[in-house]
């Protein structure tokens, strides 16, 4: 089984000081390295399927810039299929300005440009992807009303939907009831759930609160400490293994991507847990964000 994964969301531009530590307000901090790098966690899930061996076809809106230029370019090199992303002539492409310290912690600020002109019109544009799609894998720097139109599009066809409820943000109740799996950070259980997730003991809380609120599966993802897991079978805590941490960017994008392409290969969902965790594991021991998730032969699966 190799079913096709449906991406819609973000592309952006990061541009990433490498520097000691984090400034506070008001202070500046000598950096060591830059670089320039394609980002948006859209197109950092996208790019994880697709690197990873998934059958990926990207929807996004990008403007009509040298970014969103090379944003396609980078896309098409990987394999995707690029027919359904959308050149916005009025909104430029979305860019994020990002600091990575020595202990591989960052703080980003993103300006997310045509992102936010992606429309529910442009969605029914492009019914031959949901067509094919076994999957459909969603975040929120579009809008929201977008994400609710597409998860009511793709589960009225039997598409199974996972949402990466990131950045954080309220979403509507009537939304949970269209998930497959919603996989939330700590910061993000949190906030969509009033409980505070500081350990494994309020995670399982959160993840219990999420699932009563419809979500077939809650997936919450906690850093080097795996990923807890809830669903009708399994509450658990599937361990990550350790490594070196240089840059976090892109992990939680990675184990996104890794854990769709693991369910369309026909994974147990436990396994395409492990699967994803090894996968954003070794993420982080890389700079960049699409330029440090790996290639599947790496996992060794």
């Amino acid at each position: 089984m190799n079913g096709k994964i449906l991406v819609i969301g973000s592309s952006n531009t990061d541009m990433v000081v490498q520097s000691e530590k984090l400034p506070v307000p008001g202070e500046s901090v000598v950096g060591h390295q830059f670089l320039m790098n394609p980002g948006g966690k859209g197109a950092n899930q996208a790019v994880a399927a697709a690197k990873l061996d998934g059958k990926v076809t990207f929807i996004a809106k990008v403007g009509n810039d040298i970014f969103g230029m090379e944003a396609k370019k980078g896309f098409e090199a990987h394999g995707m299929d690029t027919s359904y992303i959308i050149e916005d002539i009025e909104n430029p492409s979305g860019v994020a300005l990002i600091m990575v310290d020595a202990k591989g912690e960052n703080c980003i600020s993103v300006a997310l440009g045509a992102n936010l002109a992606l429309k529910k019109v442009e969605i029914d544009a492009a019914e031959q992807a949901f067509v094919e799609a076994d999957f459909l894998l969603m975040q929120l720097e579009v809008p929201l009303e977008t994400v609710i139109h597409a998860a009511e599009t793709a589960n009225s066809k039997g598409i199974k939907v996972v949402l990466n409820p990131a950045p954080a943000q309220a979403i509507p109740a009537a939304l949970y009831k269209h998930l497959h799996i919603i996989t939330p950070n700590e910061t993000e259980a949190s906030m969509l759930t009033g409980i505070e997730v500081t350990d494994e003991v309020s995670a399982m809380k959160a993840a219990k609160a999420l699932k009563a609120k419809g979500a077939e599966i809650v997936i919450i993802t906690l850093g080097s400490k795996g990923a807890l897991v809830v669903s009708d079978d399994m509450e658990e805590l599937v361990p990550s293994q350790k490594v070196k941490a240089v840059d976090t960017t892109a992990a939680g994008d990675t184990f996104n991507g890794a854990l769709v392409v693991g369910l369309s290969e026909g994974m147990v969902l436990k396994e395409a847990v492990v699967f994803a965790n090894k996968a954003a594991a070794l993420s982080v021991t890389k700079m960049g964000a699409q330029s440090s998730i790996p290639l599947r032969n790496e996992l060794n699966y």
